[in-house]
C-alpha cells in the first residue's frame, strides 16, 4: 500500500508530466487542451481529496458527534426543565392549598377572637353595671342615713322648741325630779344588797 508521501509525489508529478507532454507537441489541439485541463482538475482535486479525506472525515465525524452530543444535552435539559416545571407546578398547587387553609384558619381564628372579645366585653360591661349598682346602693344608703340624721336633728330641734314653749320653770323642776326618782329606782334595782 502506498504511503501518503508517495501518493503526494505521484499527484504532483502527474500534472507536471502532462504539462511536459502538452509542451512537446507544440500546438496542441483544443480537445487535447481540454482533456489536459480535465485531467489536471481531476488530479488536483483528487489529490486534495485524498490528502484531505482523513482530516476532513475526522473533522466532520467530530463535528457530528459534537452536534449529536449538544442535541442530546439539549434534549436532556428540556426533559429536566419539564420535570422541574412539573415539580414547581405541584409545589405551587400545594402552596395554593396551604395558603387557602391558612386563610380559612385565620378567618376562623379571627371569628373566634372576635367572639372572645365580645364575650369579654359583655363580662366587663356586666361587671361595670354591677359596680355601678353597688355604688348607687351605697350612695342611696348614705343618703338615707343622712336624711334620717337630718330628720332626727330636725325632730329633736322641733321637739326642743315645743318643749321650751310648753314647759315652764315649774314643769321643768318637776321633770327633773321625776327623772331623778327614776334613776334612783334603777340604781336600787341594779345594786345588790
Amino acid at each position: 500500500m502506498p504511503t501518503r508521501n508517495q501518493a503526494l509525489t505521484v499527484l504532483l508529478l502527474v500534472p507536471l508530466f502532462l504539462f511536459m507532454v502538452s509542451e512537446e507537441g507544440g500546438k496542441a489541439s483544443g480537445k487535447s487542451d481540454f482533456l489536459g485541463k480535465v485531467i489536471n482538475f481531476v488530479v488536483l482535486f483528487g489529490g486534495l481529496a485524498y490528502l484531505l479525506y482523513k482530516p476532513l472525515n475526522n473533522f466532520l465525524r467530530k463535528r457530528s458527534e459534537d452536534i449529536r452530543r449538544a442535541l442530546d444535552e439539549a434534549r436532556q435539559a428540556r426533559l429536566d426543565a419539564e420535570r422541574k416545571l412539573q415539580e414547581v407546578q405541584k409545589k405551587l398547587a400545594v402552596l395554593e392549598d396551604e395558603v387557602g387553609r391558612i386563610i380559612k384558619a385565620a378567618e376562623g381564628d379571627g371569628f373566634q377572637a372576635k367572639e372572645n372579645i365580645r364575650v369579654l366585653a359583655d363580662k366587663e360591661a356586666e361587671r361595670i353595671k354591677s359596680f355601678a349598682r353597688q355604688e348607687i346602693e351605697m350612695q342611696l344608703r348614705a343618703g338615707r342615713q343622712e336624711l334620717k340624721e337630718y330628720t332626727a336633728e330636725l325632730a329633736a330641734a322641733l321637739a326642743e322648741a315645743r318643749l321650751k314653749e310648753k314647759i315652764t320653770a315649774q314643769g321643768h323642776s318637776r321633770l327633773i325630779d321625776k327623772s331623778i326618782e327614776k334613776l334612783a329606782e334603777l340604781y336600787e334595782k341594779q345594786s345588790p344588797d
